[in-house]
Formats: structure tokens, sequence, C-alpha cells
């Protein structure tokens, strides 16, 4: 058997679009996305600047896939999740509400 199966998932917030594609064994991430059609129907995509997965792990271009893998292409974070969180502490401090010792969230089971 020189053929497989996979999909390639792309998601936005509102909607999420799988192509399923049936390719050579020996077909790279890159191939399997371009022959796909997500690059037609999502112009907004640059594979230079979208990291792409298989199943949540990060993996290059140039990689394989097995069998039934799900290739999931990434869109940029909008938000550094760690600049939000520093962003929420300050105000979280600044309005009186952080703990004292931790700069959290209060804890209520902690001893005074």
């Amino acid at each position: 058997m020189d053929t497989i199966q996979v999909e390639v998932v792309y998601a936005l917030p509102h909607e999420q679009k799988v192509f399923t594609e049936v390719v050579d064994k020996n077909s790279t991430v890159e191939e399997i996305i371009k022959q796909s059609g997500v690059l037609e129907a999502y112009p907004e995509i640059d594979l230079k600047k979208n990291t792409v997965g298989v199943y949540s792990r990060n993996v290059k271009l140039n990689a394989t896939v097995r069998d039934k893998d799900r290739i999931e292409i990434y869109r940029p974070l909008l938000a550094d999740p760690k600049e939000i969180r520093r962003k929420r502490a300050e105000q979280a401090k600044e309005a009186g509400t952080a703990d004292p010792v931790t700069g959290g969230k209060p804890n209520a089971l902690r001893k005074n």
C-alpha cells in the first residue's frame, strides 16, 4: 500500500475546516497542505509564518506523516499569554485584591 489517508485542519474562531486527503505515504507535510486546497480556500495562510503540527505537536514542513494523521495549521496568537497574565497581576495589585505574599489571587484556605 503506497497511499495513506490524512486530514488537514484549519480553524477560525467561527468555523473549522477539515480537508481529507489520500496521498503518497512519502509526501511531506507541505506537499499535503498544498494538495488539500486549504491554501486556496484561505489565502491568509502563509506557510512561512503559520506554524503547523500533527496532533498538537509542532512539525517542520518537510516532515512525513503516517496513516490517519491530522495536520493542523495554526493561526498566530493575537496576544502573548504571559503579557496578559502580567497585566492582570498588576491590575490586581493596584486594586488591592492581590495576595500580599504571592501577588496572585488571595487563597481563602491559607492561614493569615
